[in-house]
């Protein structure tokens, strides 16, 4: 894993002290060598920072030439398929190598045959920059699913780019402006399109035993593709369905014990680690464990500006931040469970999306919308006490919250707004932003798309499928690459593996969701190592106990942000609902943690950057 940058200048200023300022930007994503190359005839600078993974000598230092010296490429990332791909090319004519990396494996394809073609035959996670000497030409390049990031656009006269906004924003030319409507920019070709992938009918549906057996395979491949480096190797791991399957399918093809992490609090509706701990130990993983605490919390607060470039309202970064500063203590590559909600039907909203449409559609909204208020009227705490109530097997964590969410959703009037209602936190963002429209979404775009074809008639295949090219990449993907690269560890996520994907993609709803139960086929391979029983349980997301704490330790630094006299000030954001909802939280009578966590990130980040 390492960090790109570079720019072209239209008007051919090119200096290196530029593009070695907007490559020290980016020392955390790859601390071991820095590297910068330039083409002053055209007005081209490419700069790299390398985290050493695979491939520790100077063979592996970037920018790097192809062997004619046709071709300069910065990159970040890993393809995993890369020895395949030096065979491939010894069949066309032999090879000299000057060392093992995957950069140069990749200059070679790329020479021999074109860049989309290299890289329709890739396995991995990348982000690149490659200039053509001969046509003058750069090409911006990224993984299919977005695993690794890469934004760039014009400032001036100069076309920037980077692996991170903070190196665009050490251009010279960089004039930095709040844009109110944040207008999604998106890429002109592909090389690999969810929504064809996902469009496809179901093959004829495998059963049972031949679908668990080929998921088995096709993640064993997977995982024993990225458990490759020449640098100490661990996972981290929850004790969920997707993390423990990850493990689980490492230990097995390996001889040593696999390093594992896991971070615990001691608010007990938050904790996993003791579920963590019971699957390491089951599997004879290597397992660390650390319980978060408030001043853990305090102390990384302050960076998180700095590390996401741009407000990011997820606050399951703290933890994730937190797991992978653990982790690099010892190794410098873990791999992690995500994407196997989006794949194989994990999240709640699937099942209860469903559900609760065909429960609330037939009722008049008039009524339904009564009966949401009276839901409303009982505060999150008197719903959680009355959760306690139930069955064990129908109890959910937070369950008052749960319960609000439901009622603010049941006056919907289909089921792509209940969607939307389910995955955000503002009803009305522009009744928050002062003279803003919610822009469009590119992912909305994508999953337009999807829903006109046969698939896109299901409700929850709609829903999956959206998650996949929208929350996935712009969250998900985004938290854990910048959580770990701001300690320069590299991660890597089997269950994006492109054919993982595809194959998933391949299989009807049913081996995905059975018995009001996600996950099912996922779940039926990890119970060939793991028993039942230590994995079955609510499920619980990799969150913190933020709505405690911001009534507590974090309290004074929210309030400073979320002051009203600075938010009239500022002139961005109307005070009135902030205050509002910041008061019931303190009060106890509403948890708007979620909410207030989004602004909260917003006014740090604007604290930072402007």
């Amino acid at each position: 894993m390492c960090g790109l940058t570079g720019f072209i200048a239209s008007n051919r200023t090119c200096r290196s002290e530029d593009a070695r300022k907007m490559a020290d930007t980016l020392t955390s994503r790859g601390p071991d060598d820095v590297g910068v190359w330039l083409d002053e005839a055209c007005g081209v600078a490419l700069a790299h920072r390398r985290l050493s993974v695979v491939e520790l000598s100077a063979a592996g230092h970037q920018p790097m030439s192809s062997a004619s010296g046709r071709y300069v490429i910065v990159f970040n990332g890993e393809i995993y398929n890369h020895l395949d791909l030096r065979r491939d090319l010894a069949q066309r004519a032999p090879q000299q190598w000057r060392g093992h990396s995957d950069t140069e494996t990749l200059l070679a394809c790329i020479a021999a045959w074109g860049i989309a073609a290299t890289l329709t035959r890739t396995v991995g996670m990348f982000a690149l920059a490659l200039w053509d000497r001969d046509e003058r030409s750069l090409t911006l390049a990224r993984d299919r699913l977005g695993e690794k990031p890469l934004y760039y656009g014009w400032q001036g006269e100069a076309f920037v780019f980077g692996s991170e906004l903070k190196a665009l924003a050490a251009h010279p030319a960089w004039r930095g402006a709040v844009d109110r409507d944040a207008l999604a920019l998106y890429m002109p070709t592909f090389y690999w399109r969810a929504a064809e992938i996902a469009a496809l009918a179901p093959q004829t549906p495998p059963d049972d035993a031949s679908a668990i057996e080929q998921l088995d395979r096709h993640l064993r491949a997977a995982v024993a593709g990225q458990m490759v480096a020449d640098v100490p190797l661990g996972a981290f791991l929850s004790g969920g369905v997707d993390s423990s399957t990850i493990v689980a399918l490492m230990q097995a093809q390996s001889a040593q014990p696999v390093r594992t992490f896991s971070i615990g609090f001691a608010e007990g509706d938050y904790d996993e680690a003791v579920h963590a701990k019971a699957v390491a130990a089951h599997l004879g993983a290597q397992h660390s464990e650390w319980y978060v605490t408030p001043r853990d919390a305090l102390d990384v607060i302050p960076r998180l500006a700095e590390m996401y470039d741009e407000p990011f309202g997820d606050s399951s970064q703290i933890p994730t931040h937190l797991v992978s500063a653990m982790a690099r203590r010892q190794v410098t590559v873990s791999l992690s469970g995500d994407g196997g909600d989006e794949l194989f039907g994990g999240y709640n909203r699937y099942f209860w999306g469903r559900s609760i449409w065909r429960r609330i559609g037939p009722w008049p909204r008039g009524l339904r919308q009564a009966a949401g208020g009276a839901a409303l009227a009982l505060s999150p705490t008197a719903w959680d006490r009355l959760g306690r109530m139930l069955p064990r097997r129908w109890r959910q964590p937070m369950f008052g919250d749960r319960v609000h969410k439901l009622a603010g959703v049941i006056d919907v009037a289909n089921t792509d707004e209940l969607y939307r209602r389910l995955v955000s936190q503002h009803r009305e963002p522009e009744s928050l932003v002062i003279g803003a429209h919610e822009a469009p979404l590119w992912a909305d775009v994508q999953a337009a798309e999807f829903a006109r074809s046969p698939r896109g008639a299901d409700f929850t295949e709609r829903m999956m499928f959206h998650d996949l090219v929208g929350y996935l990449s712009d969250d998900i993907l985004a938290k854990v690459d910048r959580a770990a690269m701001a300690v320069s560890l590299e991660t890597r996520v089997p269950l994006l593996d492109h054919r993982v994907v595809e194959f998933a993609w391949s299989l009807p709803l049913s081996l995905k969701i059975r018995d009001g139960q996600g996950k099912w086929l996922l779940r039926q391979v990890l119970y060939r190592y793991v028993p039942r029983e230590l994995i079955e349980r609510p499920k619980q997301g990799f969150g913190v106990p933020l709505d405690l704490w911001l009534r507590g330790p974090l309290r004074d630094w929210a309030e400073a942000l979320l002051d009203e006299a600075r938010l009239r000030q500022e002139g961005l954001l109307h005070p009135a609902p902030i205050r509002r909802k910041w008061e019931e939280h303190l009060s106890g009578r509403r948890n708007w943690q979620y909410w207030l966590w989004n602004v909260l990130m917003f006014q740090a980040w604007r604290e930072r950057w402007l």
